[in-house]
């Protein structure tokens, strides 16, 4: 039986070094609300989901809602002490991270979160977040 291929050979890899920049890319984005930066960083027709609160999204339009909202809602977010897997033969990296929501009220919620990547293009195709706590991205 031949194996299911999940991916589309598109081109060229990003290594393992050029998958952790684009992920440290991301981030340092949506840290400094920077939705344009946000945005360089995923395809069109992206999907993104918080897995662990039945959350999905596709496309810029639903994605820069999301995060409108997010800043919105908060004072500051703050992604750091990051660990990464990355595998560069099927496009796709995971993200261990601490997480800071400041309010506006100046309180801090902490949480430790996952991020599962898929790459297509040298972007995120594929966001699958996995979150303690609260949701913050709805």
């Amino acid at each position: 039986m031949a194996a299911h291929v999940i991916w589309e050979e598109t081109g060229a890899k990003m290594t393992k070094n050029e998958q952790i920049e684009l992920v440290q890319r991301y981030f340092a984005a949506v840290d400094c609300e920077d939705l344009k930066g946000v945005l360089s960083t995923l395809t069109q027709d992206c999907v993104f989901s918080v897995e662990t609160h039945n959350v999905r999204l596709e496309g810029h339009g639903e994605v820069t809602g999301m995060f409108q909202r997010l800043w919105a809602n908060h004072a500051a977010v703050r992604h750091f002490e990051f660990v990464f897997v990355s595998d560069p033969e099927t496009d796709r990296i995971a993200a261990r991270f601490k997480v800071e929501n400041t309010e506006h009220d100046q309180s801090v919620i902490r949480k430790s979160n996952c991020n599962f990547f898929e790459i297509r293009d040298d972007r995120f195709s594929r966001v699958a977040v996995y979150m303690a706590g609260p949701n913050t991205l709805d």
